[in-house]
């Protein structure tokens, strides 16, 4: 079992959540070790800086110079890419998806200072609230330390059309063999046309986050309940 913090609160958003983040896990690394700077398996990590924040494809390009703006928006391209590195892709990948498994195979372990990942595209965030300016993409953020996923929160769709139209498109990337996609949850669309107020959310993973506070190489070594070998 792993351990997660996971929180809401309305009539907030994803920009409040990540402030929030900055100063808790600041405060956090201070209390634990005296200090917002910190060493995790020989990199120094330091909290007190301001966290930096780029979105997926910026991330790519600064992190992997044979990448630019344009090739990662040409979807033949990131096919390519990702089929040398044989990484399955489906039928019903669109741009999003496929910039997110180039941005898991090429850039995510090499974010070792807090960063957080912004604008995710719309058809990877099935339960995130569409940015007003560009709906392409949402009000979500994740947040990575030593090349490891720490938090995800965003601002949540609270619009139940639109909410149907993302399980709709969940369901079909199901049925085409994606694993990691979501079913269509009639009970939460019902909850949603009850109506919800404008909310923001979010995990954090506890255990990762020990982890670099106690400079722990494996999950086991700071897990609650490791599963144990049968005898």
């Amino acid at each position: 079992e792993f351990t997660m913090l996971e929180f809401y609160e309305a009539f907030r958003d994803y920009r409040y959540l990540m402030n929030l983040t900055e100063t808790m896990l600041k405060e956090l690394a201070e209390a634990c070790v005296g200090s917002a700077q910190i060493t995790y398996q020989g990199h120094k990590i330091d909290f007190a800086q301001p966290f930096q924040r780029l979105t997926m494809a910026e991330a790519i390009v600064a992190h992997n110079e044979q990448y630019s703006p344009d090739t990662l928006t040409d979807s033949d391209f990131l096919r390519g890419e990702l089929t040398k590195r044989k990484v399955t892709c489906y039928p019903t990948d669109e741009i999003g998806m496929l910039q997110l498994k180039l941005f898991e195979e090429t850039t995510e372990e090499k974010l070792i200072q807090p960063t957080f990942i912004v604008a995710h595209p719309t058809d990877v965030s099935p339960l995130a609230r569409s940015n007003d300016v560009n709906p392409e993409v949402t009000d979500r953020f994740e947040l990575f330390i030593a090349g490891r996923e720490i938090a995800n929160g965003f601002s949540e769709l609270n619009d139940p059309e639109d909410q149907v139209e993302r399980f709709k498109s969940q369901a079909e990337a199901k049925a085409q063999g994606d694993d990691e996609a979501m079913f269509y949850d009639s009970d939460y669309i019902r909850a949603l046309e009850y109506g919800m107020p404008p909310t923001a959310g979010e995990g954090i993973g506890i255990d990762r986050l020990i982890m670099l506070l106690t400079d722990s190489a494996s999950i086991r070594e700071v897990i609650l309940f490791p599963q144990m070998r049968s005898e």
